[in-house]
């Protein structure tokens, strides 16, 4: 992708209150965020697609402002820009319903062709989750298989940790823009999967804070990514149901590792085994 482009990547994502979906449904009719750009009030209005919120959001000037400055840091800062348009566009997300139109990564983005699994569970995880994690993790990279999680504490954080014990390969997908990991305690553990030559995605431009509404539509891309999805611990509403609804949707086999039925951090993956989810006790256990 060429600098001028890029500007008007940038631009397009930035603009918030436009669904993914009215975002693909704007590029299928011009092509390209340039000619979107160039739309007038009038033109917009013509759109059945779009509310009278949506036009002023795609006419706000502040969209519009820094974007040299954006352009610059991820430049220097290693941060590629994938859109739908590129063939670099991992291959699994084509297929969601709500894909993200453009993506932010650093690293090694031929990890979203290998096979691969997602991990999830409770961030306020118990050991008996972080041992499962992480040798699930373990065993899956030792087997080649690549682990997709959310870089959270709690069970992202030891499934991305078995991943690289064993010398294999994660992906890490956040909610928020790549120049701010959060939660700030997983710093190093990020900076660990980038030396590893491993991955870390976003459908989030730089500067975006990492709000809470942000997270359950960061799990559709964690399960996008992968072909099944694990989930080693959960409440009941836990956000990690969030993405086994999402995998199921996806056509995505879900996993759940049995617990304690005394331990409310069970309750969820029980659930999901009572309703159909695949009991996994070893990596074996995944087809």
């Amino acid at each position: 992708m060429n600098e001028k482009n890029n500007k008007y990547w940038i631009w397009f994502s930035r603009i918030e209150g436009l669904t993914c979906i009215q975002k693909e449904m704007l590029l299928k009719k011009y092509q390209s965020p340039q000619k979107i750009w160039s739309l007038n009030r009038n033109d917009l209005t013509q759109l059945q697609t779009l509310n009278e919120e949506n036009i002023k959001a795609i006419l706000n000037k502040k969209y519009r402002l820094n974007l040299e400055k954006y352009q610059e840091y991820m430049q220097k800062n290693n941060i590629k820009t994938i859109t739908i348009f590129d063939r670099e566009y991992p291959k699994r997300l084509r297929n969601i319903y709500d894909k993200p139109v453009i993506l932010f990564a650093k690293g090694n983005l031929e990890l979203c062709n290998k096979k691969t699994i997602a991990m999830v569970g409770c961030r306020k995880c118990s050991t008996y989750g972080k041992n499962i994690a992480k040798k699930l993790a373990y065993d899956f990279a030792s087997n080649n298989v690549c682990i997709v999680s959310g870089l959270a504490v709690g069970i992202d954080k030891y499934s991305h940790i078995g991943a690289l014990e064993a010398g294999g390969s994660t992906i890490a997908v956040i909610g928020n823009g790549l120049d701010n990991i959060y939660p700030y305690e997983n710093k190093d553990l990020a900076d660990r999967i980038l030396k590893n030559n491993n991955l870390i995605i976003s459908e989030y431009i730089i500067g975006t804070k990492p709000n809470k509404i942000n997270f359950p539509a960061r799990n559709r891309i964690i399960s996008g990514l992968s072909d099944g999805v694990v989930v080693v611990e959960a409440r009941e509403k836990s956000g990690s149901l969030i993405t086994a609804d999402f995998a199921l949707e996806q056509g995505k086999d879900v996993f759940a590792v049995p617990g304690n039925i005394d331990t409310a951090n069970s309750e969820g993956t029980n659930n999901l085994i009572k309703m159909g989810a695949y009991l996994i006790t070893g990596y074996e256990d995944v087809k």
